[in-house]
């Protein structure tokens, strides 16, 4: 199994037509094994912390909900 390995580098330089790609085949889910799946969901969650304006509207596919610790 391949590890998913990406750098603050390659995330500040993705375009929203790549994330928009990414998103489609999380929709999609056709992927031949699971794990392709899990690589590109850990990839958008990485993009959804570092630039979040890419993101926005497939934030749906991360499932992140705002925590409250009171």
């Amino acid at each position: 199994m391949k590890t998913l390995s990406i750098s603050k580098k390659e995330i500040a330089v993705m375009t929203a037509e790549y994330v928009g790609e990414l998103a489609t085949r999380l929709e999609q889910d056709n992927y031949s094994n699971a794990f392709e799946g899990l690589n590109d969901w850990h990839l958008l969650r990485a993009i959804a912390f570092q630039r979040p304006e890419l993101v926005e509207e497939y934030i749906h596919l991360l499932d992140l909900e705002a925590y409250d610790e009171a």
